[in-house]
């Protein structure tokens, strides 16, 4: 991307809905007293802090590429942060727990990436990580028909496949590098509140790249066209607009 394009206040939308995979992925990470936690591409680090307050001795550092994101990480006596891409981060000693939560989909090969993590390890370290797994729903099946027809010109290359595994992709290769692994997947009933909610929900997340590349006119008929597509994909209720959401998690031991 061509500039920093994560805004903390969009991406803030439905934070309860958005950190609850974390706290179900945290709670399989059956650590105990560890010394060193990363939190790989942490956003604004409301949710590193979390990891501080679990594991209160362990010193806990957050990382994330977006210095907009940084910049609203909450400060504490054992918790840091730095601005540092995923793709070439490398700690400095071995780590006892890394958690990654909703990052590694925008990551190409970051199968090879967990493989070196896997490295980065104590012996008896545990990784996390949680991705989206609905690249097959509406949410991102409309962006890539409006992007592969109406938007061709702009926007043609910017609708890729799914860039994850399943769960069972995930489990042989991390048992292939010697971890006990617990690999498995859920899907969330998000009900939404207010007008057009899936749009904002992925205005912060799946159209990003897509923003970025538009100025603003071109952005603003692109989202009118989402948002017709996605009412149609999901029809409000008298209770709220229901999203499925599904989700992969992975907890690896070395």
């Amino acid at each position: 991307m061509s500039r920093d394009v994560w805004d903390p206040t969009v991406y803030g939308r439905y934070a309860d809905e958005r950190s609850r995979p974390f706290f179900d992925l945290v709670s399989r990470i059956a650590a105990s007293g560890p010394g060193s936690v990363v939190d790989a591409g942490c956003g604004t680090g409301e949710l590193t802090a979390e990891l501080a307050g679990r594991w209160p001795g362990a010193r806990v550092h957050g990382f994330d590429s977006s210095p907009a994101m940084i910049a609203k990480a909450p400060a504490g006596d054992s918790l840091t942060f730095s601005v540092d891409d995923v793709t070439s981060w490398r700690p400095s000693a071995p780590v006892d727990v890394i958690v990654s939560n909703a990052v590694l989909h925008w990551v190409p090969g970051h199968r090879e990436l967990l493989a070196r993590w896997v490295e980065a390890l104590a012996p008896g370290g545990w990784l996390a990580f949680q991705v989206p797994g609905n690249f097959d729903a509406p949410s991102h099946a409309v962006v890539r028909e409006l992007c592969r027809s109406t938007w061709r010109d702009r926007l043609g290359d910017l609708a890729p496949g799914s860039p994850v595994d399943d769960p069972a992709g995930y489990l042989a290769l991390l048992a292939g590098l010697g971890c006990r692994v617990d690999a498995w997947e859920t899907t969330y009933l998000h009900v939404l509140p207010g007008e057009d909610p899936v749009l904002g929900w992925i205005t912060g997340t799946a159209l990003r790249p897509m923003l970025d590349r538009l100025d603003p006119d071109e952005s603003t008929r692109f989202l009118a066209d989402c948002a017709v597509s996605l009412r149609a994909a999901y029809p409000p209720g008298p209770y709220g607009t229901v999203f499925p959401f599904r989700r992969i998690f992975v907890v690896a031991q070395r």
